[in-house]
């Protein structure tokens, strides 16, 4: 069972830290203002700014922003500004025992995948896949919806996936339970032979990328079914694939490689959901248990918080 942080409450605290890319800090700056009508305070981390590249900031500054949020006690959450690239170059150098210590609501979604799995196997601490900052709320265009599902930081209550935003499509009948885990497709392939390889068995894995052409998600989810994390999965919830084209004339469709591989893992699988790099967003916590029918084309989620 896995640790839920405590709940968030009006006037808490909350520390935003850039451990990826360097995020649009126009966004950045438009995002506060959501937060305060939460009732919140911001807490910006020393490096937040900070651009090295592709990097928000060298890794020891990246790292040491997450370190500093988790040991604040005045900080309740920790929500990522942005992603991009850089969340697995820290991975091995940060202090889980630390974490386990001082567990907190952790946000963001996309390069923060590979966060959100290490942190979970290795403290058991549940996460939250969510839009981000400067990449989705501080948007001009920020969808309500995706600032809605921020309500469950406040009050613990499980979550039904609303079933008329998108038009799920069953790929295999069954029904599937187990604990939520995944994220981004290209992180989670990224895990496989390090000392945070995803841990798939009797869960149900959620999937989603952005901008990987069919041959991309392809090699992607080969790796993952020639690793087992497919078949020893309970189930497959298939979110957004978001400008996932071919950029060349002879190409698979997207549809048919997801097919392909779902029908080798032969588990229950649901696709369409709003999970990833789209708008609405729906954010969901990983860790918890959750339950999916496919004849109702139903997804419930435990809540993330006590």
């Amino acid at each position: 069972m896995g640790v839920k942080p405590q709940r968030l409450k009006i006037g808490d605290t909350i520390g935003i830290i850039a451990p990826a890319s360097p995020p649009n800090q126009e966004n950045l700056l438009r995002s506060f203002a959501f937060l305060e009508e939460l009732g919140l305070k911001v807490k910006l981390g020393k490096h937040v700014y900070d651009q090295y590249g592709y990097l928000a900031g060298k890794d020891k500054d990246r790292l040491e922003d997450l370190h500093t949020m988790f040991l604040d006690s005045e900080v309740k959450a920790v929500i990522c500004a942005g992603g991009g690239y850089g969340t697995g170059r820290i991975a091995s150098q940060i202090d889980y025992k630390m974490i386990k210590n001082h567990p907190k609501i952790f946000w963001g979604y996309s390069d923060i995948t590979f966060l959100h799995t290490a942190i979970r196997q290795q403290t058991g601490l549940i996460t939250f896949h969510g839009p981000m900052l400067a990449s989705d709320i501080g948007k001009v265009d920020a969808d309500p919806l995706s600032k809605e599902y921020f309500n469950q930081l406040f009050e613990p209550a499980s979550i039904q996936y609303p079933n008329d935003l998108s038009q799920l499509e069953v790929l295999i009948d069954g029904k599937a339970g187990g604990e939520i885990t995944g994220g981004n497709l290209s992180l989670l392939a990224s895990t496989i032979g390090t000392a945070f390889e995803i841990d798939t068995k009797g869960k149900l894995l959620l999937i989603e990328d952005i901008n990987e052409e069919p041959r991309s998600i392809d090699r992607m989810l080969n790796q993952l079914h020639m690793a087992g994390k497919l078949s020893e999965a309970s189930g497959l919830i298939i979110g957004n694939f978001n400008n996932c084209v071919p950029e060349r004339e002879l190409s698979l469709e997207l549809d048919e490689v997801i097919s392909h591989y779902t029908y080798l893992a032969n588990i229950p699988a649901l696709k369409g959901f709003k999970f990833g790099h789209c708008s609405p967003h729906i954010s969901i916590p990983l860790g918890v248990h959750a339950e999916m029918d496919t004849t109702q084309k139903r997804l419930i989620i435990d809540s993330g918080v006590q």
